[in-house]
């Protein structure tokens, strides 16, 4: 089963005294293990095989940063800005025959770009080398040699169907580029790796996203829940403070609101420690205040003298 990151870049800086875009660049090292400033290390111990399985009706895209790679999966702009045209073996190194466009020529000519780095496919058992994919202009080159590459790009992968890479027995996270692979070369096993020196972000400066989201999450709940005992604590205190007769129930609302307000309730708690008692409640042990009696209108009256009671006997009656 093949599995596959992003393509592996060499680098290598462009020197030219012509004043134009030279027509032939070196791609690899010489000698049969090329290692990177992070530490990777590939093989090259036959170069000649590299150049061989070279395809001139499928030239590989020159491009800036390694778009085409690492943005074109995404949808976005990937211009080439020249085109492999042929390689060839030069003391033991892979050089290539670039075909510039005005844009590519002018971005080396003005040292904008000074460096090469190539991509290429390798055997994930062996590590080594096996087709060279594209080639990017960069200015962080992962190899001391005389090219362009990029030491500082990470390895990434453009997202597929995850259903398409279940049935090919890739990981979820393999890119199309990987699918095509396992599918073309189900009997190989070969493996692309994007050689960068903007491997994995600083774990001290950077964090994943989802970790991110989740640390703002808990600091979410913890001001929530902070909010809902700050208030909590304003009501009560406010509560207390009428009950001890210190401050009016009417004036309720007034005292909360100046309570939420930043230190208002170290304030407040100050306060009521301090002032005196301006109301105090009104025990009635239960009893319903005393009712003063009516007049007795005339039908009142009236029934007063049939039954024989006095006007104040039937008021009394009447109340109770």
């Amino acid at each position: 089963m093949v599995t596959r990151s992003l393509p592996s870049l060499i680098g290598l800086a462009l020197n030219f005294e012509t004043g134009s875009a030279p027509e032939w660049v070196q791609l690899t090292p010489a000698g049969a293990r090329i290692r990177g400033r992070d530490g990777r290390e590939w093989t090259l111990p036959n170069p000649q095989a590299v150049v061989d399985r070279f395809d001139p009706a499928k030239e590989p895209q020159i491009d800036l940063e390694h778009s085409s790679q690492l943005l074109a999966p995404n949808g976005m702009p990937a211009p080439a800005v020249g085109w492999l045209k042929a390689l060839e073996v030069r003391d033991g190194a892979i050089w290539g025959r670039v075909e510039w466009n005005a844009e590519g020529a002018a971005a080396v000519t003005s040292r904008a770009y000074r460096y090469l780095s190539p991509v290429f496919t390798f055997d994930k058992a062996t590590r080594e080398v096996h087709r060279i994919v594209s080639v990017g202009l960069t200015n962080t080159p992962n190899l001391e040699l005389a090219a362009l590459n990029s030491a500082e790009q990470k390895e990434t992968a453009d997202m597929v169907d995850p259903t398409i890479l279940e049935a090919l027995g890739l990981k979820p996270t393999a890119t199309a580029a990987d699918a095509v692979l396992a599918i073309n070369r189900m009997t190989e096993e070969r493996e692309t790796a994007l050689n960068s020196a903007k491997a994995a972000p600083d774990p001290d400066k950077f964090v994943p996203m989802a970790d991110h989201q989740l640390a703002l999450n808990r600091i979410a709940g913890f001001e929530d829940e902070a909010k809902s005992r700050h208030e909590t604590a304003i009501n009560q205190a406010v509560d207390d403070a009428i009950a001890a007769g210190k401050i009016a129930p009417s004036s309720k609302d007034f005292h909360l609101a100046a309570c939420r307000t930043e230190g208002g309730l170290e304030r407040f708690e100050k306060f009521v420690g301090s002032a005196p008692v301006i109301g105090g409640g009104v025990d009635l042990d239960g009893k319903q205040p005393a009712k003063k009696p009516t007049a007795l209108n005339a039908e009142e009256k009236a029934a007063a003298l049939a039954l024989g009671i006095s006007e104040e006997d039937y008021a009394k009656a009447k109340q109770e």
